[in-house]
């Protein structure tokens, strides 16, 4: 089972380079930057963990800026976006910063995706069918896998189309980055089980307390779906430095769990990492 962090970077926490470098310099293996463009001020929709929305998502840089940095002070580590928020991008200006990290860092950039749970926010971005955006994220991921898999590309779909065109550069990884779907059982597993190359839940959530209690029946839909669970592999966020709870959701099939630090300092997250230290050695 592989290990890796997640930060929301901000001008107050520590920086994408310097946690990159703490993070392999560790043993961790993947780097996690989420997305929010901005916060509208109405905020009508609920915070899906409940309770107030945390300052830091208002003050979240861009995950691909970050990751670049990021990229630049490793040489191993793994960088994946927790998650790009797909109905709010330009899927051919997405396809090409996919691409791009993915040359700039030799290949080891991770495409977490979602359709994500602000209306508001993705309305001032224009998709305002709330209840359409996970079709409207799967034709856009469609879309960006037509980009990178030929040129000249095309893609017509209902939501996205275009003609053939000449979109370069290609991604390092072919056929192209993991797409590495995000979202809580069951709706956000079929999603990754149609047409993702990973399924991303939380830990918790307050329908459930614990995610893997699901993994049989994740299997069985995978079955059922045609999918070998291998190729569909799980990356639980929000894990704690909690050897036998981490030891029974690696028997239980689970790939990679992601820590969620705070934003913050050196001086707070430096700590944090060195508890972890133990834990990742009792897993091996």
């Amino acid at each position: 089972m592989e290990f890796g962090a997640a930060m929301f970077f901000t001008d107050y926490s520590m920086s994408p380079p310097a946690l990159a470098a703490a993070l392999e310099a560790r043993g961790f293996g993947s780097v996690w930057a989420p997305e929010h463009s901005h916060i509208p001020l109405s905020r009508r929709s609920p915070f899906p963990a409940g309770g107030a929305l945390p300052k830091q998502y208002y003050d979240v840089m861009d995950p691909f800026v970050s990751l670049s940095a990021a990229a630049a002070a490793t040489s191993r580590l793994r960088l994946g976006t927790g998650v790009a928020l797909v109905v709010q991008r330009d899927p051919i200006q997405t396809a090409k910063q996919v691409a791009s990290l993915d040359r700039l860092s030799a290949g080891r950039f991770l495409f977490g995706v979602g359709a994500g749970w602000n209306a508001e926010e993705m309305a001032d971005h224009g998709t305002t069918d709330f209840k359409g955006r996970h079709k409207l994220m799967r034709e856009r991921i469609a879309a960006m896998r037509a980009i990178w898999a030929a040129t000249p590309a095309e893609y017509h779909g209902e939501l996205v189309d275009f003609g053939p065109m000449v979109a370069e550069p290609k991604p390092l990884q072919r056929p192209h980055p993991p797409v590495i779907v995000g979202g809580a059982f069951p709706w956000g597993a079929r999603r990754a089980l149609r047409y993702g190359n990973g399924w991303i839940p939380h830990a918790a959530r307050p329908q459930y307390d614990d995610v893997t209690t699901f993994m049989p029946e994740f299997r069985a839909m995978a079955a059922a779906a045609g999918r070998d669970p291998a190729e569909v592999p799980v990356t639980v966020f929000g894990a704690r430095p909690e050897a036998d709870r981490l030891a029974r959701w690696r028997d239980a099939g689970v790939a990679r769990v992601v820590v969620s630090l705070p934003a913050a300092p050196a001086d707070t997250i430096l700590p944090i990492l060195d508890r972890w230290a133990p834990v990742m050695d009792a897993l091996g």
